[in-house]
């Protein structure tokens, strides 16, 4: 195991004041790109392509939504997308923005900040998604240009998905995905705390051992468990115990519902239910590209459904409709849980289909609030 770079001489961003804001707070705006992928998105991605305007077009009702587009699918998507939706040209190599765009950071004197983390498509070589990722790496680059704010270059391999906080100094995350031999193999987990306590003004991390069943990820915490208020989480749960996921969601629920977060509070649980099983069809399994440099989507493979995986809006909470079994109950609870948000169901399928859902494809832009003190 080696040990932690040499320290730096330039001040971290959490000794600059600087921190991640939780996702329920204000957002300035919100981040997507378009899906074109033919070798993983069936039909040309058109699907799906109508699925991410449905999502982009409720979350723009409270906030700025901006789309970034390969040049090609310019001008289809600005066809599209609804007008008061900020197309902009932002080459990617897929339409992950969670996992390839910035995590921003907000300072007391109202800075809007942001960590550039490196990517390398969910394993790289070794079980990775898609080859190439060049234009991926260039995103958050691109849009700490395009906001003209500071950018915070960290070591790290790290997606968005991997990581959900509270906002008042706790991280939760996946030993399965950020200790990963194919993320960041020369780190222990003290020296990941460490690092994510530099980046994103952290003091407490809770690590739960696996992600979702199958979650091509490896283990995405964004599919499993999420903060929907200080001291509170929504989990996913089945209570089929021949299910691998009632396993998984049973020992995360056990770890959680002992430890206390940064602020020393115990943990309240939520559970969703999980929906399905799902499994991708032949007809859309059949509607695929196969490409030897990305994963192949076969028939039957199970896919990695959540009700978790949505996306906390200004006023709205998008949610995926992906199981008519499931659906009603899994929005019922999230409106129990998000009182003040209208939460809207968005047919998500097609999303699934692609390895995400809602929560993946989009990355929230906090509001950047100074701190007023006592004159």
């Amino acid at each position: 195991m080696k040990t932690m770079p040499p320290v730096r001489h330039s001040p971290t961003p959490a000794e600059l004041g600087f921190r991640m804001p939780a996702e329920f707070a204000p957002h300035d705006a919100c981040w997507m790109l378009w899906p074109q992928r033919p070798d993983n998105w069936r039909y040309g991605a058109k699907p799906a392509q109508a699925a991410f305007v449905a999502v982009a077009s409720v979350i723009a009702e409270s906030e700025t939504v901006f789309v970034g587009v390969n040049d090609d699918q310019y001008e289809n998507a600005r066809h599209h997308l609804p007008a008061h939706v900020r197309v902009v040209e932002l080459s990617s190599n897929d339409a992950w923005m969670r996992d390839v765009g910035p995590t921003f950071l907000t300072h007391p004197d109202g800075r809007l900040a942001m960590v550039d983390w490196e990517f390398n498509a969910w394993g790289g070589l070794d079980g990775g998604l898609y080859f190439p990722w060049d234009k991926d790496r260039r995103i958050r680059m691109k849009i700490a240009e395009i906001l003209g704010i500071e950018r915070f270059i960290s070591p790290l391999v790290l997606e968005g998905g991997a990581i959900h906080v509270d906002g008042e100094g706790t991280l939760i995350t996946t030993e399965e995905c950020l200790l990963n031999s194919n993320r960041n193999p020369e780190w222990s987990k003290a020296d990941m705390e460490r690092l994510l306590s530099d980046f994103l003004g952290v003091s407490k991390v809770l690590w739960l051992p696996r992600g979702c069943h199958r979650d091509e990820t490896d283990g995405h915490i964004d599919n499993l468990c999420c903060f929907i208020a200080p001291g509170e989480v929504a989990l996913t749960w089945t209570d089929d115990e021949s299910d691998p996921q009632h396993a998984i969601s049973r020992e995360a629920r056990e770890i959680l519902e002992q430890v206390t977060d940064a602020q020393g509070r115990r943990l309240k649980v939520h559970l969703l239910p999980q929906p399905g099983p799902l499994h991708i069809a032949e007809t859309e399994a059949s509607g695929v590209d196969r490409l030897s440099g990305s994963k192949p989507r076969r028939p039957g493979d199970r896919l990695a459904g959540s009700y978790v995986n949505f996306y906390i809006g200004n006023s709205v909470v998008v949610m995926p409709r992906l199981d008519p079994t499931h659906d009603d109950e899994a929005r019922a609870i999230l409106e129990s849980l998000f009182p003040e948000r209208r939460v809207i169901a968005i047919d998500a399928r097609e999303i699934l289909l692609g390895g995400g859902n809602i929560h993946c494809i989009t990355q929230q832009q906090p509001r950047a609030i100074r701190a007023t003190g006592r004159s």
